[in-house]
């Protein structure tokens, strides 16, 4: 099976929320499967660094995960749409993806990862959802439209892309391009430096540790999300702890972009950027843009934590 990207959906495909509700609602649950086996079996890193998935070039992935001396990893293939367990000794097991419930998932990827001798034991109840289910009695959520993964895939594909090169123009403290499955959105962040005021809490089914930890420095994060909720459509967004007195004011001049103010972030709909006569660009500046704003109004040294945007095969300039 295959569903490379071809020339009917470019490289921006369309990801309409309502065709994909259900698929998003049970991805998210699965991919709180995967992350929680790498939460368990990895060292604490700050800011939680050490439980997202990654972009790969055909899915996510959770990358390296130590057990004990040995090694195993978790890929989601949204191309051949399956579930890859491989470890380092070379052995592997594969789970076809396809309409499974979250409790027939969870209990099959214990059952593969049992077999390579990786028992693992989890937290069944999932995070930053309403009204959560068990992962092991949770028969509500059963839909997987591989068409739609997998253009939701490219569309994180793209995203990251344009992440990485906007990374690139940043000196200081800065997170990889990652993908956080409580969320379920695509995330990368800069810091000031400096410590930030201890966070409230209140994240739905998070504890307020973890929350606190990971926003114990001052930020301005972007990302994306396929949308859910409040804002029932997919978007970018940016927003900055804490958020600076006018940030939400802020005039950024960039096209369809505004600031949700429930959410207290900055949107851009993911249709304008896809629609744009140049998606890059756009999302170029909507990200710039939008941190500048906070750099801003928080009183960043920008001069000390920024350089001009990375050039392939060109090492970054020093000043003399």
């Amino acid at each position: 099976m295959s569903n490379i990207p071809n020339s009917n959906t470019g490289p921006w495909p369309a990801i309409p929320f309502d065709e994909g509700r259900d698929t998003v609602a049970t991805l998210q649950l699965w991919t709180q499967i995967i992350g929680k086996i790498r939460l368990v079996q990895t060292p604490w890193l700050n800011h939680s660094w050490h439980v997202p998935l990654y972009v790969t070039v055909n899915g996510l992935s959770t990358g390296s995960i130590p057990y004990d001396h040995r090694i195993f990893q978790i890929d989601m293939d949204f191309i051949r749409h399956e579930l890859v367990i491989r470890v380092a000794d070379g052995r592997h097991r594969t789970l076809a993806l396809q309409a499974y419930s979250v409790a027939d998932f969870y209990a099959r990827v214990i059952s593969l990862l049992a077999e390579l001798g990786l028992p693992v034991d989890i937290n069944e109840m999932p995070n930053e959802i309403a009204d959560p289910i068990a992962f092991s009695q949770d028969t509500v959520h059963h839909h997987y439209d591989a068409d739609y993964a997998n253009r939701l895939w490219q569309v994180l594909l793209q995203s990251d892309r344009v992440f990485r090169i906007f990374r690139t123009g940043f000196l200081g403290k800065s997170s990889p391009v990652h993908f956080f499955w409580g969320s379920f959105d695509l995330a990368a962040t800069r810091f000031s430096g400096r410590p930030a005021p201890l966070h409230p809490g209140g994240v739905p089914h998070l504890s307020d540790a973890v929350t606190r930890e990971a926003y114990s420095h001052e930020v301005s994060s972007a990302g994306f999300w396929p949308g859910g909720g409040a804002v029932d459509y997919p978007v970018y967004y940016s927003y900055a702890y804490p958020m600076p007195r006018g940030f939400d004011s802020c005039d950024i001049n960039i096209g369809e972009a505004f600031f949700h103010k429930d959410l207290g972030e900055f949107l851009l709909p993911y249709e304008a950027v896809r629609k744009a006569p140049d998606p890059d660009s756009l999302l170029l500046d909507f990200l710039q843009n939008t941190y500048v704003a906070a750099a801003e109004l928080a009183n960043w040294d920008r001069a000390e934590l920024e350089c001009e945007q990375g050039r392939r095969g060109v090492p970054r300039a020093l000043s003399q």
